[in-house]
């Protein structure tokens, strides 16, 4: 075997790999095969697909429930329970989809961003199984998969504008090919997930008796249904600032101070479960879909001003767990029905994190012969790494005025 060696994956050459002919599930087929890993934060999966978007088998180990007795995901823990359940997660997806190691063309993998130790976990997995099995190896952007999933469910041709929201991240960005994005916007704290899973533990929901087994934005989701979002007007953040990138942090502080008002209004204590739990769900959710609303309504009149989407039928991807809210979701098909943008949501299942779209990322790149490397290249995992080319001081720059939009949005 060669000795590993470090790359510039900018600068390295391309691989065109031959198809192979295998047989999966009874049924032969001559196509390049992919495997699928994924562990960027608290999920474990694995992936085998062909390159006609075929999903010959999966697997998935979620750490819901641990990360819930905790109140949150602890690295740590998530490290341990990644190196428990990894190559029984890839040993299930190749099972299932009748592929031994030998005939896949290549291994994706996600090495960017997302927790360090959960990433390095994953990455370690597959540098030993892509040297083992002699395989090529295609390093993936975590958001970038989440931004091509969509084009694995429906035809759908590049530009379109994608809005990626999920527990780690926010972010905007223009998807001009498979490893082409511009990038409009991004949070500039925390992400809204993780705001609406800290107002879910704030309120203790876990303590409700219909929430006991959900993660917070779930929890928060379901109480929103049944509340009042007016009783409580939260301002929706940044208001004065035109461009497209988004802050969470201001919000959360002003619901917890909501929240602690009520407590001392209704003599209770920190921990117990207030009255109006669902009103201040409700305006909590109402807040976070405005504010996701109105800032994609400033990208895509940017967009529309600088020519970079389609004028026939543009599109809106909307993906990340958050995109699984249908709440967030109506308030952007608001915004696109009064823009004459098409929104498309790939299903619930495949917003969160799992295997199948870095497999798929993995065939995108497969096809185009683009960031595939040889089996002995060293890479390094990168827990904050930006998606694509940043012109957010161009969007600031052009400081369009959103105008009003009303979201009538009823549960």
């Amino acid at each position: 075997m060669l000795p590993s060696r470090a790359v510039n994956l900018h600068r390295l050459p391309h691989f065109r790999l031959k198809p192979s002919c295998t047989s999966a599930y009874g049924k032969a087929s001559c196509s390049r095969l992919v495997l699928g890993i994924e562990t960027s934060c608290d999920d474990t999966g694995a992936a085998v697909m062909d390159e006609a978007g075929l999903i010959l088998g999966e697997s998935l180990h979620s750490q819901k429930e641990v990360h819930l007795k905790t109140g949150g995901i602890i690295p740590t823990v998530a490290q341990q329970l990644h190196r428990e359940n990894i190559a029984r997660v890839v040993q299930e997806a190749l099972e299932r989809s009748g592929v031994n190691p030998g005939q896949l063309s290549a291994v994706a993998t996600t090495v960017k961003p997302g927790l360090a130790l959960s990433l390095g976990v994953g990455l370690d997995f597959s540098r030993s199984f892509v040297r083992r099995h002699s395989k090529p190896f295609i390093p993936i952007h975590h958001m970038e998969a989440h931004a091509l999933t969509v084009r694995m469910l429906q035809p759908v041709a590049f530009p379109f504008l994608v809005l990626l929201i999920s527990g780690g991240h926010s972010l905007l960005a223009v998807a001009r090919g498979v490893d082409d994005f511009l990038l409009l916007g991004q949070t500039l704290d925390e992400a809204p997930g993780d705001t609406m899973d800290k107002v879910a533990r704030r309120l203790s929901l876990i303590k409700h008796p219909r929430c006991s087994t959900l993660s917070g934005g779930q929890a928060i989701e379901l109480l929103a249904a049944d509340g009042d979002r007016r009783r409580f007007p939260f301002r929706t953040p940044m208001g004065q600032n035109y461009d497209c990138c988004f802050s969470f942090a201001g919000l959360r502080n002003q619901i917890t101070m909501t929240i602690m008002k009520t407590e001392a209004e209704e003599g209770v204590q920190q921990g117990a479960l207030l009255s109006c739990v669902s009103d201040i769900a409700a305006a909590t959710q109402h807040s976070v879909a405005s504010h996701l609303a109105k800032r994609t309504h400033r990208a895509i009149l940017f967009c529309k001003a600088k020519g970079l989407l389609p004028a026939c039928s543009p599109t809106l991807v909307v993906s990340g767990g958050v995109a699984s809210n249908q709440y967030i979701r109506k308030a952007l098909t608001i915004i696109t029905e009064a823009t004459g943008l098409h929104l498309l949501c790939p299903p619930a299942k495949f917003c969160t994190d799992n295997g199948v779209m870095i497999a798929w990322n993995g065939v995108e790149r497969l096809r185009e012969g683009k960031g595939i490397l040889p089996h002995d290249v060293d890479v390094s995992y990168e827990p904050k790494a930006p998606l694509g080319v940043d012109i957010t001081a161009e969007v600031k720059a052009a400081a369009i005025r959103v105008p009003p939009v009303k979201l009538k949005i009823t549960n």
